[in-house]
């Protein structure tokens, strides 16, 4: 059974930083792209941030682009969100995904990622 688990989460001051870290089990995701997505309350889940399984392709969304770091160890089986400089506007449950195969591809649609972990809760405060 495939299993993601987000840890990490928490409240924090705006300007502070988190660290949000995915690891998966049950399967091994060294060679699939992963990602993060976020999703507030009365909104639709958005991308953040994806990395491709080498590490060498990545991609952000324009609101995190300069704040947020994704990384991965596929050693662990891990990925991880650094999160700087947060915002109220960054508050939301994150969530970590595994993208279907697409050839090396970072992708930032919701439907092209096939597991999911629980999410965990970020909230910023002002």
């Amino acid at each position: 059974q495939v299993q993601l688990v987000e840890s990490g989460g928490g409240l924090v001051q705006a300007g502070g930083s988190l660290r949000l870290s995915c690891t998966a089990s049950g399967r091994t995701f060294s060679r699939y792209t992963m990602g993060w997505f976020r999703q507030a309350p009365g909104k639709e889940r958005e991308f953040v941030t994806a990395i491709s399984w080498s590490g060498g392709r990545l991609d952000y969304a324009d609101s995190v682009k300069g704040r947020f770091t994704i990384s991965r160890d596929n050693a662990k089986n891990t990925v991880y969100l650094q999160m700087n400089s947060l915002k109220p506007e960054d508050t939301a449950v994150y969530y970590c995904a595994v993208q279907k195969p697409f050839g090396g591809l970072v992708t930032t649609t919701p439907s092209n990622y096939n597991y999911w972990g629980q999410g965990t809760q970020v909230t910023v405060s002002s």
